[in-house]
């Protein structure tokens, strides 16, 4: 499997770009994809850049309904008219968060792209071709991120907590290895995980993606939330890559 990052929220490369958003392009299974598109066109540039060639992809998955993850869409869907795009069927609800002054900011995907042709609306256990799932609807065991606090979602026309049941996982299987991917992890990563080993009846080999843990170094979940997630990680035998939302935890 060969992964490469081409956005996310800080990059070392000082001749690629950065912004708030994730896009990850996989080689798996003889098999193309991007694993989101970033908040911008931005990840098309660095893809360039990085010799990616975005044309040849044939799978797109959209983790969830946030424009850092799906902002870059449209300008994907103008170089690429092949490749099926596998959204959640909530995926293009009206989510807000709520800033400091008490505003609303929309932060959702581009409702006029709900119509297009490449979208595939995926079920709670999807299976794009033979190795490549996607699975939905984790159940919250264990806390969700107290980072979601602010994220909303407005249901005929009333405004709710957003509890994040558009977002998907994509799993990959090489022979008996198992990745799993996040985008988010909204649901809370310790909850995705085991939702995973519900499935397949054991721990993924890898887990790379966003844990949600902290808004900014200074917003982040409690010393002893992040000690009980991470002894649960450490106990799983997994290796995990993470990112994005994250944080920067000491």
């Amino acid at each position: 499997m060969k992964i490469q990052v081409l956005i996310e929220n800080k990059s070392r490369d000082e001749a690629l770009g950065c912004e708030h958003g994730l896009s990850l392009y996989i080689e798996a299974l003889d098999r193309r994809l991007l694993f989101d598109t970033g908040a911008s066109p931005l990840f098309i540039s660095n893809a360039d850049k990085m010799g990616v060639d975005l044309s040849e992809v044939e799978f797109v998955i959209i983790s969830h309904g946030h424009f850092d993850h799906g902002g870059g869409l449209e300008a994907f869907l103008q170089l690429n008219d092949r490749a099926e795009v596998f959204v959640h069927p909530l995926a293009f609800g009206n989510f807000f968060s709520k800033q400091s002054n008490g505003r609303l900011r929309y932060i959702g995907l581009d409702g006029q792209l709900e119509g297009r042709r490449q979208l595939v609306y995926t079920t709670d256990r999807f299976t794009i071709t033979r190795g490549i799932r996607l699975f939905s609807k984790v159940m919250a065991q264990a806390p969700l991120p107290s980072s979601n606090r602010d994220l909303m979602k407005k249901v005929k026309g009333r405004l709710e907590d957003d509890d994040f049941a558009h977002e998907q996982n994509l799993v990959i299987e090489e022979g008996d290895r198992m990745t799993l991917f996040s985008g988010c992890a909204h649901r809370g990563i310790v909850n995705i995980v085991e939702h995973f080993h519900s499935i397949k009846g054991r721990y993924p080999d890898v887990v790379i993606g966003g844990f949600h843990l902290a808004k900014g170094d200074e917003d982040r979940e409690s010393d002893e939330d992040i000690e009980r997630i991470a002894s649960f990680l450490l106990s799983t035998g997994a290796r995990y890559y993470t990112g994005l939302c994250t944080g920067r935890i000491p």
